[in-house]
């Protein structure tokens, strides 16, 4: 688990655009508290698609911390995780906003004992993954205290 909690908001309803944008408006998925989705299976209820979300997220949170970090075309990054239904994006206007404090706490976004081979070397990271190590707390904040806000149904 990560020691930093950033207190730094992601808007919500710019990850919500940002995810229609990234799947053409074809999926439905969830939405947690912190900006954590999860890409849903077609035609289940509210309360199954919650249900489905939570265990998903649950899954990610239990397996090793591996992460995916993507480069989108509007310069934002998608971070996926093991089972390639969970992600976050990290939103490149809030990340220039507040980039002072990101590079300062980005070592304290490592799990406790976490090593990470990177090209730099052993925990050692560019500016693309620090960004994807800040984006990737927000997915630990949503596993600790787990909220779906909404299911975002795909355009008809």
């Amino acid at each position: 688990m990560p020691d930093w909690q950033p207190s730094i908001v992601q808007p919500l309803e710019s990850i919500e655009d940002r995810v229609r944008y990234y799947i053409d408006g074809k999926r439905d998925f969830a939405l947690f508290a912190n900006g954590t989705f999860v890409l849903l299976p077609v035609g289940l209820s509210e309360a199954q698609a919650e249900a489905f979300a939570l265990a998903a997220l649950d899954e990610v949170f239990h397996a090793h911390p591996d992460m995916r970090p993507v480069a989108m075309d509007d310069g934002n990054i998608l971070i996926g995780y093991k089972n390639d239904i969970t992600a976050n994006v990290v939103l490149s206007d809030v990340v220039a906003a507040n980039w002072t404090e990101i590079e300062a706490q980005h070592q304290r976004a490592l799990a406790r004992h976490e090593v990470l081979m990177t090209p730099l070397g052993q925990n050692k990271f560019d500016a693309f993954g620090i960004k994807a190590l800040f984006g990737r707390c927000f997915m630990f904040m949503d596993a600790q205290r787990p909220r779906v806000l909404k299911v975002v149904r795909h355009a008809t």
